[in-house]
């Protein structure tokens, strides 16, 4: 069972996350509707099963509840994936949404490290409370270093926002979801193991 659970409790805010590799419900619960709807487009497309539940300071900001569930994510994501034996590894897919177009490469290596580059307009807001394209990046890198994976995100084109955003967590999705089917009974490196 390739399952985890992680919670995570501060001052700012308190996620608790549940995380089935191998599919399952999918079930979000933010304040944040539009990161709510990138989360559903994770579990969805990922084929995931994953329950959310964040609340927090988001009157101040969504970007602690964004970056701690990125935390929090990551961490389950990890401690899913166990030995990484066997597991295919290396992904990446190229999403098209109407005449926006995102690049998503992961590789499970367990080294935590993400370049993302959204472009477009880092200023503009989605929603009510707002959500912001740095939003999605923060969200980007928290789960690559929490989850031990390399992560390129990339923008091929820019156009409506809500559109771009949603490649990329779509893109995210199917990358993630290719990349830990497991597809032999060896480790897919040549130091025979993945720990970073």
């Amino acid at each position: 069972m390739r399952t985890a659970t992680f919670e995570r409790s501060s001052q700012e805010t308190q996620i608790a996350v549940a995380l089935d590799l191998d599919g399952g419900s999918v079930s979000i619960s933010t304040p944040v509707p539009f990161f709510s709807h990138m989360l559903s487009q994770l579990g969805v497309h990922g084929a995931l099963g994953l329950s959310v539940e964040a609340t927090g300071d988001w009157m101040v900001d969504a970007h602690h509840l964004v970056e701690d569930t990125g935390i929090a994510l990551g961490s389950a994501f990890r401690e899913a994936l166990g030995d990484r034996i066997g597991i295919e590894r290396f992904a990446d897919r190229l999403i098209p949404l109407d005449e926006s177009l995102v690049q998503v490469a992961i590789d499970l290596s367990g080294r935590g490290r993400a370049v993302v580059e959204l472009g477009g307009n880092r200023s503009l807001a989605l929603g009510t409370p707002a959500f912001y394209v740095e939003h999605a990046e923060e969200f980007f890198a928290a789960f690559a270093r929490h989850g031990g994976c390399t992560l390129h995100v990339h923008s091929v084109r820019d156009g409506n926002t809500h559109h771009q955003l949603e490649a990329a967590f779509k893109g995210f999705a199917r990358a993630v979801r290719d990349a830990v089917r497991v597809t032999s009974t060896a480790v897919a490196s040549s130091k025979g193991l993945l720990d970073g």
